[in-house]
């Protein structure tokens, strides 16, 4: 009888990161469930490259929609706000771009979802290394949700097994990341990282994400595949 694969849950946003992180756990042997939320960001871009990337990979894909009521004062979810253009990123102050409490409680749907289909598994493209100062990214935030999970659920309590949050990116720098999709075979023109794209999509490349984005392209020396903005 053929064992079955052990199932995990990837937070995936559709951009590369989260993309790279979906691989990972599938070369893994992972039975994947890739979950993307809907929380009132600026744009749809990112989301439609969710489901170009799960379908990519044939990974189960969830949509879940989070009241964007409870996002306030960020520039990804309030227009009113100033997205940071060619700034120098200093990762020791915390950007406009953080949204409050997000990995919390997109980690918290994810556990639920978990618990309900028997994985112990929880994957997320959080990176401590290329980050802009998000203390949900970091590895401690990590530890210690990934004690509350096991605390907090009745299978890890009564011994059903144990939970495991996953980031295996989360040393990595933005090329190492790259490099990696790249040998697991990541089409990173399906991706989109940019904060605030133009009215076609196009990437602004002045943005956090965009710096770091090809930053990482530069110096993995790989061409990055999508388009940008005319500057």
């Amino acid at each position: 009888m053929e064992k079955q694969a052990k199932k995990a849950v990837i937070l995936l946003s559709g951009g590369l990161d989260s993309a790279t992180t979906l691989a990972i756990a599938k070369s893994q042997g992972f039975k994947c469930y890739a979950m993307t939320f809907c929380y009132g960001q600026r744009h749809s871009i990112e989301r439609k490259s969710a489901i170009k990337i799960a379908k990519f990979f044939k990974a189960e894909h969830f949509f879940i929609d989070v009241n964007p009521a409870v996002f306030l004062h960020s520039a990804l979810t309030d227009k009113s706000i100033k997205v940071p253009v060619n700034r120098k990123i200093d990762s020791s102050k915390i950007p406009v771009t953080y949204v409050p409490a997000r990995n919390t409680i997109f980690l918290s749907y994810a556990l639920a979802f978990a618990e309900s289909i028997g994985a112990f598994d929880i994957f997320i493209g959080v990176n401590a290394t290329d980050y802009s100062g998000y203390p949900d990214c970091r590895p401690e935030y990590i530890k210690a949700y990934q004690k509350m999970a096991n605390l907090a659920t009745a299978a890890a309590v009564q011994k059903k097994g144990k939970y495991k949050i996953h980031t295996p990116i989360i040393k990595m720098s933005k090329a190492q990341i790259i490099k990696t999709g790249t040998r697991l075979g990541v089409d990173y023109s399906l991706t989109h990282s940019c904060y605030n794209p133009d009215k076609t999509g196009k990437a602004c490349g002045k943005c956090d994400s965009c710096q770091l984005r090809l930053k990482g392209f530069a110096e993995a020396k790989i061409k990055d595949p999508i388009k940008y903005a005319k500057k």
